[in-house]
């Protein structure tokens, strides 16, 4: 049976976030804002995932993170992909992440003789806050993102990274760990 499945780093719930997110929701801008439960950089999207693969690609996560000693990160900085004047994705970013780029990057090579395509860009670690729907007047969370584009929310640590299932709900999506595998 296949279910939906990424790589992530968890994220602790980052209490420091929630007034940013509360000037987005009042932004009116057409945002589908993450719950702040479920904030997570992800490391890589595998998409549709067969059950029987679990195995190979927990070696494949291990592999990955061979070498690598736990690690802290400082959530800080706001953005926008692809860029503020055409916003699609709102997010934090990551100080110290530089681990997370050559994970990310090692995940692309071990997945990819398991079916999963590499991506079309580079890893950059970032946490994604919201995601723009539909058309609608951006300016006022174009603003709230610059006027926060040099704070800081906190540190967390990153010792482990989780092979992650997504189901989809019309509440949003819910997310629960099938394997980890520690730094």
């Amino acid at each position: 049976m296949a279910f939906r499945a990424f790589v992530s780093a968890d994220l602790p719930r980052l209490d420091r976030l929630e007034p940013l997110m509360a000037e987005l929701r009042a932004s009116g801008a057409p945002l589908k804002l993450v719950q702040l439960e479920q904030v997570h950089l992800t490391l890589k999207f595998l998409g549709d995932t067969e059950e029987a693969l679990v195995p190979r690609i927990v070696d494949a996560m291990r592999r990955s993170v061979a070498g690598v000693a736990p690690f802290t990160v400082r959530v800080a900085g706001t953005g926008a992909f692809p860029d503020l004047r055409r916003i699609r994705v709102l997010w934090v970013g990551l100080e110290g992440g530089e681990p997370l780029v050559g994970i990310a990057r090692r995940l692309e090579s071990e997945t990819e003789p398991l079916g999963y395509p590499r991506e079309g860009r580079d890893f950059s670690p970032h946490v994604t806050l919201a995601r723009v729907k539909g058309g609608g007047n951006l300016d006022r969370a174009r603003q709230v993102l610059e006027a926060h584009a040099n704070d800081a929310y906190g540190e967390f640590p990153v010792d482990r990274i989780r092979l992650k299932k997504s189901v989809l709900t019309p509440q949003g999506p819910i997310y629960s760990t099938v394997e980890e595998v520690p730094l």
